[in-house]
């Protein structure tokens, strides 16, 4: 019996998180990535296929650990913003993951495709329930919602240091969350309520 592979993967995929994450597809090294998981190029390509292949699994598996850590709740997308942004700021490997996909990885999967489409129905099934806005397409809504959430993150370093407080502390993440939540918000509040 072939011994069990399941902990050499996660170590592989932990690898390739950080790898990718500060590198992008491109910049990425299939050995740095052997090196820090303990494991073999062999092992790698066994498991996941080429480089692109497992930059397409690690910013998968990423994406499915945040869905799973912030449920996605269209009846109060305030809410869901602001854990978001939570995640976001334990986790900025994610963020940085999702960047680098869009930039070098501009054509949609199948899986991310299938990732959004349940959400994008539960934002339309509460827009037909008068919860939120139907002002809005329920995709433009998803898109509103995830950049409002990141935009601190993904704010020029120049404009953060114009904060009335220092970028990075406890006072103005809390103060930005409050921002973002209330802005959300206001984008897809029901004109009725």
């Amino acid at each position: 019996m072939p011994p069990d592979a399941t902990a050499t993967k996660a170590r592989i995929l932990a690898a390739g998180v950080e790898e990718f994450a500060h590198f992008g597809l491109a910049g990425a090294r299939v050995d740095r990535i052997a090196e820090s998981a303990a494991a073999n190029k062999r092992s790698i390509y066994a498991h996941f296929g080429n480089k692109a292949e497992l930059f397409d699994v690690v910013v998968t598996h990423a994406l499915s650990e945040m869905a799973q850590t912030v449920p996605f709740t269209a009846d109060d997308l305030g809410d869901y913003a602001g854990r978001l942004f939570d995640y976001l700021l334990r986790h900025p490997s994610t963020l940085r993951l999702t960047v680098w996909a869009q930039l070098e990885r501009p054509e949609a999967s199948r899986d991310e495709i299938e990732t959004y489409r349940p959400k994008v129905a539960a934002i339309a099934a509460a827009q037909q329930a008068g919860v939120i806005t139907n002002r809005r397409d329920p995709a433009d809504l998803l898109a509103l919602v995830v950049a409002i959430a990141t935009s601190w993150a993904n704010a020029s370093p120049a404009l953060r240091t114009l904060a009335s407080e220092p970028d990075g502390s406890a006072e103005r993440l809390a103060g930005h969350r409050e921002a973002l939540v209330a802005a959300v918000h206001a984008v897809t509040s029901s004109p009725d309520r």
